[in-house]
């Protein structure tokens, strides 16, 4: 037993950073663990070179646990995805590398965040929401569900300043 707690608790502090395109395979290898369309080295390099990009990362026991990208557009930021290993959720990573993005966004003069989240996605629903995001317009037919009808997209915002 005692052995499986160190495991389980092997790494537990994350150690948060900036995302550099060097760390691509990582965050692919990631994404496509945590969802249906998982975005491709190519598409995350592309994106980790551009410079109204902003990317956060935690590492645990040496392995990526999560990220959070988002784009920049003048005062406002889009966060294009958030994901955090299936081994490591429920252990706060999420909700410390978000305050630290957003942290980073705020200083760097961002005053509203949007996003975009499955309705049916309870857990990254209750994160938001604890980061202070609230719904302000949905978009029908946004996601498509693997044998189902596609899934309405909830969006959200929080201001900054």
């Amino acid at each position: 037993m005692i052995a499986l707690v160190r495991r389980w608790w092997k790494g537990a502090e994350a150690r948060l950073g900036t995302a550099e395109p060097a760390d691509a395979p990582a965050l692919a290898a990631l994404h496509a663990e945590s969802f249906r369309r998982g975005w491709s080295e190519e598409e995350f390099e592309r994106l980790l070179a551009e410079r109204n990009v902003v990317a956060d990362m935690a590492e645990m026991g040496g392995e990526v646990a999560g990220f959070v990208i988002t784009r920049r557009a003048a005062e406002e930021a889009e966060i294009l995805s958030v994901a955090v290993a299936p081994a490591r959720r429920n252990r706060g990573v999420a909700g410390r590398l978000l305050a630290v993005h957003l942290g980073r966004l705020a200083a760097g003069g961002v005053e509203k965040v949007f996003l975009e989240v499955d309705r049916d996605n309870v857990p990254a629903r209750r994160l938001y929401e604890s980061a202070g995001f609230r719904e302000v317009g949905q978009r029908p037919g946004y996601y498509d569900r693997a044998g189902g009808p596609p899934a309405v997209a909830l969006v959200l915002r929080r201001d900054l300043m």
